[in-house]
Formats: C-alpha cells, sequence, structure tokens
C-alpha cells in the first residue's frame, strides 16, 4: 500500500498537479490519468499511464 506521506509529495509527471489513491491506481486531480501501483510501488510514467475515460458521444 502507499502510504500517506508518499502521495502528499507525489505529483503527476505531465501537469505537476496533486494525485489521490483509487483502489490500486494512483489518479491525477487535473488531468485524470490513471498511473498503475506494482508491488506497492507508484509507476509514474507518462507512457504507463492510461488515459482518463472520456463520455462518447451520441451519433
Amino acid at each position: 500500500m502507499v502510504s500517506k506521506e508518499l502521495l502528499e509529495i507525489l505529483a503527476c509527471p505531465l501537469c505537476k498537479t496533486d494525485v489521490r489513491l483509487e483502489g490500486d491506481r494512483i489518479i491525477c486531480v487535473q488531468c485524470g490519468r490513471r498511473y498503475p501501483v506494482k508491488d506497492d510501488i507508484p509507476v509514474m510514467l507518462i507512457d504507463e499511464a492510461e488515459l482518463p475515460e472520456t463520455k462518447e458521444k451520441e451519433a
């Protein structure tokens, strides 16, 4: 598990804003990118991040 102290100093590597922990992902509060946590280690690499889910436009 990622410690509270570590979460307080982590920031999104893309937009440099705060992040929060949700399940096994660290999520940027601004851009919504989701960074995985593997073996209790946050993988804060832009290329490893999942893009935020977007609402599909109705046709």
